[in-house]
């Protein structure tokens, strides 16, 4: 089985680290965090294809109302939590997560 080392989509990343942060709360969160990654883990062996790993991150994105409102969700998660918003990175969501973050009036 020969891995892979493609880069999971912005969806994917905002997906994986909303469910990271409200694990936490629920664990109905901690059980799709474990399926996604496990999903994602098929991916780099070349067991499932990616079409159908973006098919299940884009209806778990729907379930949570979408890419911007989980991201939303996750910056006011950090927010309540430790009173600050750090984005790092230069890739898709990183900037998407700064713009969203500049919208809710976030410094």
């Amino acid at each position: 089985m020969e891995k892979t080392t493609e880069k999971p989509s912005a969806q994917a990343k905002a997906l994986s680290l909303f469910l990271m942060a409200y694990k936490t709360k629920d664990n109905a969160y901690k059980e799709k965090s474990k399926r996604i990654n496990r999903l994602y883990d098929l991916i780099k062996t070349n067991e499932l294809d990616k079409e159908e790993y973006d098919k299940e991150v884009n209806n778990m994105l729907d379930l949570y109302g979408g890419y911007e409102k989980v991201i939303e969700k996750t910056i006011q998660y950090y927010l309540d939590k430790t009173g600050e918003w750090k984005s790092r990175g230069e890739d898709q969501y990183a900037e998407d997560a700064k713009k969203i973050a500049k919208k809710m009036g976030v410094k």
